[in-house]
Parts: structure tokens; C-alpha cells; sequence
């Protein structure tokens, strides 16, 4: 059974990714450590003793669609009153609609545990989270006084629509329609499908934020607008209305997340007799929908980023747990009687230890990224511009890179179970199937390495990623001058893997900037996991520096898994001219 790691979650906020030099400098106003333990501490209780034990029912039993309504699982729509009964849903949402205002760091830190505990029942909330902050930032005042206190407190729940048949990355392809109806609403028509929470019993109506193209559109994603599309109308006093003509036609069948209702949503076609067009409302400007979208969905890639984490978590306490307890062949150090635990074989210590330091590196990505939220949102000038192109840099490393941590440490955790772990009974290849799909869902991985190469390498004219580099080699540094004993080679490896990173980053900005698109984009997802794995050496050193009791999982990553970057600065720097000629057999038309 799960337990939430409050202490390395705790440890990692505020030694490595910066909250505690915040805290100090009362960045966040009277914010301090006794007010962050307590979240932490009162949020891993309500993951590990009310959350977790609903994973395995949610898993089997799944979400059931009927006529066209969902039904969750039994105990599902209990637990998520008591959750944002305490206040989970509002953590940091906007003090003036009934939020708790507090930093991203806590969220993600609370998201974490939600998705450790079960991926299907955390994913929900994330898009309420999301929605919150594009109404938050682009909706009237009259949207925001309508909709926002319930979504805010979680009694009502937002949903993302972008996704239909022939358009799922490309949104320029997108048919779903709105038309003016001359009274400031609009009316939607068209098929949204992959809507995670479209239909679900869990709250009494759904605001769904929805793109669709008006007639006279350009063509193109300029051509794209966001409406709010409640399954119930609104009265003015905030009670529910008539239902509005949007409904579940279906619900997917899917690897994983077997709980979360993934749907095919139908706008406009006379649901139960109604008038024909479903009754939106504009978000910011018509045409400008992108935009609005791209502010919910910035905060959801960082989210699913913390899904990486949170299942990565899992698998490696299952893992660690099974090794302590399966027997199998005798070992040296161990010295009781019959065959030993598998957890004294070296080869299953390197695959624990490979998952627990993945696991640990992704953590610190994903809290940075949120650090450098919270500090962008409080500063001004230059600073707030430094802080935001950190946060844009870092959230395709925490969404990307996370994501595919969770899958390859879930991976390893099933190896770790043996044959027990292809078998459902252990629940080692339930976590490997909920992983799989968060590297796809929200931009999928190569699309991540696409914008960090194409879009957050160029940010601060190309200089911003050297700064970053910069402040990892002053880690490094650190650790060879501290004369802390048991870092081994870590300085030193380190300096090799930020010299590998470096030259793949001068590379990719230069065929970036002679307009080698095609080139610099086939060393992109490499590249991404370069600088991913470099980062995550310097937080282990960081980490080992505040806390000697780290230092063992910082050499061990630094004198086994760092020694990669070389592979990939090599992928990055000579792959291109043999995969352009290699990919040209792979098209048959």
C-alpha cells in the first residue's frame, strides 16, 4: 500500500527546488515552514488512508457509461466530497473566488500524492485546476462571478476539449463550430473525443472549455476560439438551469486510468429534445481561443508531469517492498538462514536504485518548474521575465521527461516482481498500465522536445539555457570544494555531463538559427532527455550537500545512469544525416 514520502517531498521543495530560501526572504508573505508541513502532513494522510485504498476498485471496476450518463466507481463519489470538503480542490486557487492562494509548490506537492495513490482520481481535479486559471486570466467578470467559487471549491468540475477524430496534435484541422446567436452566447456544434471527466456522477454539473472555429474564422489556428460550455445552464443566482445540449456518446475502453471516464463528447445535436446548439460563452477574444487555451494547458503539462513522478513513487515503493520480502539464491552479505531476499542481489539493488534516483531527479525537475511559477507570479520587471522564460524552459523537462520516468521506472518495477509482476494480482503491471499514457496525453513527448529545442532554447536570446547551466556547474563546483566525503566522482562526472550539454545546446541553437530546422528537431527528444538527466545529477548533488544521508543515491546516479549523456550529446550532434536516410524506407506512399 502506498504511503505518501511527506519527508522527501518536504526535502525537496525547500533544500533543492528553493522554497525554503523563499520562505525566509518572504517571498510568499507570512507563508511559513510549520504552515507548509502541516499541508503536506494532513495531505499524505488523506493520499495514503482514504485515496489509496479506492485504487484497486477503481482499476477493476472502472468507469460504467449508461444511456448517457457515467457512473464512477462505488466509494468514488463519497471520496471526492471529502476531498474538497478539506479544501484540496481550493489550495491554490485565487483568494478572491474562495482559493487559499498558496504557492504551485504545494499543488504539485499535493498532486503528487493524489496520483500516487490513483492516477485515475488525481487527473480529474488537474483539469479543474487548469480551468480555474484560464478563466482566471481571460474570462469577463461576469464568467468569473458565475462560474469560478464552484470550480474553485471543486463542486463543479472543468474539462478540456481540443481533441477530434482528425485532429489531435494539429488543432489547425479542428471542424467543431460556433455560431453568433445575436444575444452575446453562441452556439457550439461538433465531436470532441479523449475528454478526460466529460461525463462523470462525482459533481452535480461539468464546465467544459471547448475550441471551435466561428464561420468567418481564418483558416488555421488563428482561426480558433474558447467557449464555456456548462452541461447545465446557470441562473444568475448560481443554481443549475436547463440542460444545456451537450452529452457522453461514449467512453473508451482504454490500457489504463480505468477509472477516469475518457469520453466522446457530442455538441449540438437535440440532446433530449433540446433546441438544437449548444449554449456557449466567449473566453477572452474571437480567434484568440489558442492563447486562453494554451494558459490551461501550460498548467496541466506540468501536472502530468507530476503523474510521471507519482507512479514512479509507487512503483518503487512496491518494488522495494516485493525485494524485501521475495527469497530467491543465496548472497554473500546476507547471513540469515535459507535463500535470501532478492534485495541483497546486486543486479535487482541497481534497478531499485535506478528507480528510486529517477524517480527523486524528476521530483526536483517538476518542483522547480513550479518554484519558478510561484516567483514569476510575485516579481516584477526583468525578474518576473526571468522567472517565466525558467518555468517555460523547465515545463516540457517536467512534463516530458517525468512522464517517461514513470513509464521506465513502472517498467523496471514489474522486472523487479519477476513473473508475479506480469500478473495483475501483485498490482505492479496496473501502475506500468496507468503510466503509459501520461508521455502521449497533453502534448505528447516529442512534441515536448519540438517546443524546447524550436521555441525555450531561443528564450533570452539564446542565453537564458546558458544561465541555467551555468547555475548547475556552480553545484558541481560546490561539491568538489565542499570536502563532504563519499561523492566519489560525482564533481567530476558532473563537469563531463554539463560539457556534453553544453556543446549539444550551442549545436541545436546554431542549426536553429541557420534555419536546419529538420536537423536541429531530429536531435530534439535526445536532447531533451539530456539536459533532463545533467539537471537532475546537479538536484541529487544539491540535495547531497543539504543532507549527507543523500549522498550514497547522488553518487550511485552520478557513477552509473550520468555516464548517458555522452550517448546522447553524440545522438544530438551526428544523428540526423543517418535518420533522414534510414526514415526514407519506412514511407510507403
Amino acid at each position: 500500500m502506498y504511503r505518501a514520502p511527506v519527508e522527501d517531498i518536504a526535502f525537496t521543495l525547500k533544500h533543492v527546488a528553493g522554497l525554503k530560501p523563499a520562505l525566509d526572504a518572504g517571498t510568499f508573505g507570512d507563508l511559513g515552514e510549520d504552515l507548509v508541513d502541516a499541508i503536506l502532513a494532513e495531505a499524505g494522510r488523506f493520499a495514503s488512508e482514504e485515496v489509496a485504498p479506492l485504487y484497486k476498485i477503481g482499476d477493476e471496476h472502472g468507469a460504467v457509461l449508461k444511456g448517457a450518463a457515467v457512473t464512477t466507481p462505488p466509494g468514488w463519489k463519497e471520496l471526492y466530497k471529502r476531498w474538497i470538503e478539506g479544501g484540496w480542490n481550493a489550495l491554490s486557487g485565487p483568494e478572491e473566488f474562495g482559493g487559499q492562494g498558496l504557492p504551485t509548490m504545494l499543488g504539485v506537492a499535493a498532486l503528487e500524492m493524489w496520483n500516487s495513490s490513483a492516477m485515475a482520481f488525481g487527473i480529474g481535479p488537474t483539469l479543474t485546476m487548469g480551468a480555474v486559471e484560464a478563466l482566471d486570466k481571460h474570462a469577463t467578470e461576469a464568467l468569473k462571478a458565475k462560474y469560478l467559487a464552484k470550480l474553485v471549491s471543486g463542486e463543479w468540475m472543468g474539462t478540456m476539449n481540443l481533441t477530434e477524430p482528425q485532429a489531435g496534435s494539429d488543432l489547425a484541422a479542428l471542424r467543431t463550430r460556433a455560431e453568433r446567436a445575436g444575444d452575446g452566447t453562441y452556439r457550439i456544434f461538433g465531436q470532441k473525443i479523449f475528454i478526460t471527466y466529460g461525463e462523470h456522477d462525482l459533481t452535480d454539473n461539468i464546465i467544459h472549455l471547448v475550441l471551435a472555429r466561428l464561420p468567418d474564422a481564418p483558416a488555421g489556428t488563428r482561426g480558433i476560439s474558447l467557449f464555456l460550455v456548462p452541461k447545465f445552464l446557470v441562473n444568475d443566482d448560481r443554481s443549475l438551469g436547463d440542460r444545456n445540449d451537450v452529452f457522453c456518446s461514449g467512453i473508451e475502453h482504454k490500457l489504463g486510468i480505468h477509472a477516469s471516464p475518457t469520453c466522446t463528447m457530442i455538441y449540438g445535436d437535440g440532446f433530449e429534445g433540446a433546441t438544437p446548439g449548444a449554449i456557449g460563452w466567449l473566453i477572452g477574444e474571437e480567434n484568440k481561443g489558442l492563447a486562453c487555451m494554451f494558459t490551461m494547458m501550460n498548467n496541466a503539462r506540468l501536472a502530468v508531469g507530476m503523474q510521471g513522478v507519482a507512479v514512479a513513487e509507487t512503483a518503487t515503493q512496491k518494488a522495494i517492498a516485493y525485494a524485501n520480502e521475495r527469497r530467491q539464491g543465496k548472497a554473500s552479505d546476507y547471513s540469515g538462514s535459507g535463500m535470501a531476499p532478492i534485495v541483497h542481489h546486486p543486479d535487482v539493488q541497481r534497478n531499485l536504485l535506478t528507480m528510486r534516483a529517477l524517480t527523486q531527479i524528476a521530483r526536483a525537475i517538476s518542483y522547480s518548474c513550479a518554484h519558478a511559477i510561484d516567483r514569476a507570479r510575485v516579481a516584477e520587471g526583468e525578474a518576473a521575465a526571468s522567472w517565466r522564460d525558467r518555468a517555460n524552459l523547465l515545463t516540457p523537462l517536467a512534463k516530458a521527461f517525468s512522464t517517461d520516468v514513470g513509464v521506465e521506472v513502472a517498467s523496471l518495477g514489474v522486472q523487479v516482481h519477476g513473473g508475479m509482476g506480469f500478473i495483475e494480482e501483485t498490482g505492479a503491471a496496473a501502475l506500468y498500465r496507468d503510466a503509459r499514457i501520461a508521455p502521449i496525453y497533453e502534448g505528447t513527448n516529442g512534441i515536448q522536445a519540438i517546443d524546447l529545442v524550436s521555441r525555450k532554447l531561443p528564450l533570452g536570446g539564446g542565453e537564458h539555457v546558458h544561465r541555467y547551466i551555468g547555475e548547475l556547474k556552480a553545484v558541481a563546483d560546490a561539491v568538489r570544494t565542499s570536502n563532504i566525503e563519499g561523492f566519489g566522482r560525482t564533481a567530476d562526472n558532473l563537469d563531463r555531463a554539463l560539457a556534453d550539454l553544453d556543446e549539444a545546446t550551442r549545436f541545436l541553437q546554431k542549426l536553429t538559427a541557420d534555419g536546419k530546422a529538420d536537423a536541429a528537431m531530429a536531435g530534439a527528444t535526445p536532447y531533451l532527455r539530456l539536459i533532463s538527466l545533467t539537471a537532475g545529477g546537479a538536484y541529487l548533488a544539491q540535495g547531497g550537500l543539504a543532507d549527507r544521508g543523500r549522498i550514497a543515491l547522488c553518487r550511485f546516479f552520478a557513477e552509473n545512469l550520468l555516464g548517458e549523456t555522452r550517448a546522447l550529446k553524440e545522438r544530438v550532434v551526428d544523428g540526423a544525416e543517418s535518420l533522414a536516410a534510414a526514415g526514407k524506407a519506412l514511407i510507403s506512399a
